[in-house]
């Protein structure tokens, strides 16, 4: 597993999950839910990587955690090493996904594309693996 693991504030956590686990094919790892019904933090899979998140209410105003639709844009991004890229794509198009940028064969060997979540995450899916 790796040791970088990136975490997410979500205005609506428990739809992010379920978009995550529809859109990109995340697994729920675990889920500690709020008393107002949020997030308080939850475990995302996919293959041997690992995201967290919780929703933007739990602490991220104290560390300074702006939000992409609340900025209008985003200053990072995730990429996610898959197998079957192609197929990725498609199940992401499908559940709505808005692609950034279409399938595409880079010059250093990787085929990927871009897509934002419903929240303005950035998410890049490829076949690179440093």
């Amino acid at each position: 597993m790796s040791n970088v693991i990136p975490f997410l504030r979500y205005e609506d956590a428990p739809a992010a999950l379920r978009w995550l686990e529809q859109a990109f094919g995340f697994e729920t790892k675990t889920v500690h839910k709020s008393d107002d019904g949020g997030v308080d933090h939850a475990v995302m899979a996919v293959g041997a990587g690992r995201i967290m998140l919780s929703s933007a209410k739990a602490g991220g105003e104290s560390l300074g955690v702006k939000l992409p639709a609340r900025l209008g844009g985003v200053s990072q991004g995730t990429y996610v090493s898959v197998r079957d890229v192609d197929a990725h794509y498609a199940r992401a198009k499908a559940a709505g996904a808005r692609i950034v940028y279409e399938l595409t064969d880079q010059p250093y060997g990787s085929r990927e594309y871009g897509a934002y979540d419903p929240e303005g995450y950035l998410w890049c899916f490829g076949t690179y693996e440093p």
